[in-house]
C-alpha cells in the first residue's frame, strides 16, 4: 500500500468541502486578471488562507506552463525546524479536489547528489505545501509534484533549481507570504522593499522577517540573476484589503519568472501601451488634467526608468527622462511624456495643434553599469557604438546619450567627445575622477 500524505490544511487554510473548493476556486479563476500572454515555468505565490491570498494565488498560477510535468514546490517549514532542505517520503499527497503522486526518482536524486534529507515530521503538519495543491489540480492536474521545504540553504537550492531548469518538463512554485503583522503603513513599505529586491535581483540586505519563505524566494532571484532572468510582478495585496483591520496584517506577493530582461518583456507584451500611456498624459496636459492610472498591469508597478522623445514632421520636439528607476515606471511615463512636452528648456511649450503632427518615441533603461578603465584610450576600447548609452560624471559635470545618438555620432571618439562638450567639459578633457556608467535601452517607436 503507497504511503499517502492526508490533508491537514482543509477546513483551516480552505474548505474541506470538495464542491465548495472547486467552486472556489472557479470563482478565483473567472475573476483573474490576465495581464500577460506568458507561460511560466516558475512563479512566487502566497500561501496563506484562501480567504486572505487565494486570488492573488490564483493569479500567478495561471501563468504556468500547462505541458510542465514535475513541479518543484519550495516552501518553508512552519512547525518543525529545518536545517537542510527536507523531503517527503509520501507517495503521494491528498486534498478534497484528489491525489498528486510525489515524484520519488527526483526525491532520490536530491538526495544523492545534493545532500538532501528525508524529513517526514516536518511535513505532516505543514499547510505551506498544501494550499498550493489545489490550485495546481486546477491547472495542472497531470503532474507530479516534488514537496520541498527549505530550511538555511539557499545556495544549494540555486543548484538544484538550475539544474533542475534544464529539463523544460519541469517547473518550480515558491510559497512565501511577506511581511508579518505590521500595520498596514508599515507592511506596505516593507513588502514593497521586499519587491524591489526581488525586481532588481540585489537580497543582500534581505532580512527573514521579510518573508517567511526567504531561502525559497532568495534561490529563485539567484538563478535568474546568473541566467539574466526576471521576475516580473502579477500582483501585491495584503490580509487588510481582505477584512479591513490595518491594525495588524500579512502582505502577499506574487511573480512569474520571465526568460529575458524585463524591458524586452515590456516592449514585446506592452508596446502600444506604453505609446498609448505617454498620448494621454500629453493630451491631459494639454487640458491641464492629470492623468488617471487604472487599471495598469502591475509589471508598471515595478520601478522604472525611461526617456521619452517628440519629434514634430522628423524634427525633435522634446526629449526628457531619467537615467535611473526611481518611482514606478508608470508614472515615469506619464511624467516623462508631459516634461518632453511642456517643460524641456530648449522649446516652448506644446500647443494643441501640435499634437496631430507628434511622434512618440520611449526609450526604455537598463540598470547603468559603472565601468572600469585606465584611461580614455581603454574606456573608448570598452564602448559598444549602437548597443551603449553613456553616462559621464566628474565632480559637478554630468550628461547622458542614449544609444540613438550612435546614428549622428557614429564614431566612438566623437560620440564622447559631443558628450564631454554637453557635460560643459572640453573634448580633450579627462582625470583620475571621470567616471562613465553605461546602459541599453529598448526602443519602442510610435506606429
Amino acid at each position: 500500500m503507497k504511503k499517502i500524505k492526508p490533508t491537514t490544511a482543509a477546513g483551516k487554510f480552505y474548505t474541506n468541502n470538495k464542491d465548495e473548493l472547486s467552486a472556489q476556486i472557479d470563482f478565483f479563476i473567472a475573476n483573474n486578471t490576465h495581464d500577460y500572454k506568458y507561460n511560466t515555468r516558475a512563479i512566487i505565490v502566497p500561501h496563506a488562507g484562501y480567504i486572505y491570498s487565494g486570488q492573488l494565488a490564483c493569479n500567478g498560477f495561471q501563468y504556468l506552463d500547462k505541458t510542465i510535468k514535475n513541479i518543484f514546490v519550495i516552501a518553508p517549514p512552519h512547525y518543525v525546524a529545518v536545517k537542510n532542505i527536507a523531503l517527503s517520503i509520501f507517495e503521494k499527497w491528498s486534498t478534497p479536489l484528489g491525489e498528486f503522486d510525489v515524484n520519488q526518482e527526483i526525491n532520490t536524486e536530491l538526495v544523492e547528489k545534493f545532500g538532501c534529507e528525508f524529513e517526514d515530521d516536518a511535513f505532516v503538519n505543514e499547510h505551506s505545501i498544501e494550499v498550493q495543491l489545489p490550485f495546481l489540480q486546477k491547472f495542472l492536474p497531470h503532474v507530479k509534484i516534488v514537496p520541498i521545504l527549505a530550511g538555511h540553504s539557499y545556495e544549494k537550492l540555486t543548484k538544484i533549481i538550475a539544474h533542475y531548469w534544464q529539463d523544460s518538463e519541469n517547473a518550480f512554485v515558491i510559497s512565501s507570504d511577506l511581511s508579518h503583522f505590521y500595520d498596514t503603513v508599515q507592511a506596505r513599505k516593507l513588502d514593497n522593499t521586499t519587491a524591489e529586491m526581488i525586481e532588481t535581483k540585489n537580497m543582500e540586505k534581505f532580512d527573514h522577517e521579510q518573508a517567511c519563505g526567504g531561502v525559497g524566494i532568495r534561490a529563485l532571484v539567484n538563478f535568474a540573476k546568473n541566467k539574466n532572468y526576471s521576475l516580473i510582478r502579477v500582483g501585491m495585496t495584503n490580509s487588510g484589503d481582505i477584512t479591513g483591520d490595518t491594525s495588524s496584517v500579512v502582505g502577499y506577493g506574487s511573480w512569474l519568472l520571465y526568460e529575458g530582461a524585463k524591458n524586452s518583456f515590456i516592449k514585446k507584451y506592452f508596446s502600444n501601451f506604453v505609446v498609448e500611456t505617454c498620448k494621454k498624459s500629453i493630451l491631459s496636459g494639454l487640458h491641464q488634467k492629470i492623468p488617471q492610472c487604472e487599471n495598469t498591469p502591475a509589471v508598471f508597478n515595478q520601478a522604472g526608468a525611461c526617456f521619452v522623445t517628440l519629434e514634430k514632421n522628423g524634427d525633435l520636439r522634446g526629449c526628457i527622462g531619467s537615467i535611473l528607476a526611481h518611482r514606478p515606471l508608470i508614472e515615469d511615463l506619464v511624467k516623462n511624456a508631459q516634461n518632453s512636452a511642456f517643460s524641456d528648456p530648449r522649446f516652448q511649450p506644446l500647443k494643441k495643434d501640435e499634437f496631430k503632427d507628434l511622434s512618440i518615441d520611449v526609450s526604455l533603461l537598463s540598470e547603468p553599469e559603472k565601468m572600469n578603465f585606465d584611461n580614455e584610450a581603454d574606456l573608448l576600447a570598452q564602448i559598444k557604438p549602437f548597443v551603449d548609452g553613456l553616462i559621464i560624471k566628474d565632480r559637478n559635470h554630468q550628461s547622458v546619450y542614449l544609444p540613438s545618438v550612435w546614428e549622428q555620432l557614429p564614431d566612438k571618439v566623437t560620440f564622447l567627445n559631443s558628450l564631454k562638450i554637453k557635460a560643459g567639459l572640453t573634448p580633450k578633457y579627462f582625470s583620475s575622477t571621470f567616471e562613465a556608467y553605461r546602459f541599453t535601452t529598448e526602443y519602442i517607436k510610435s506606429e
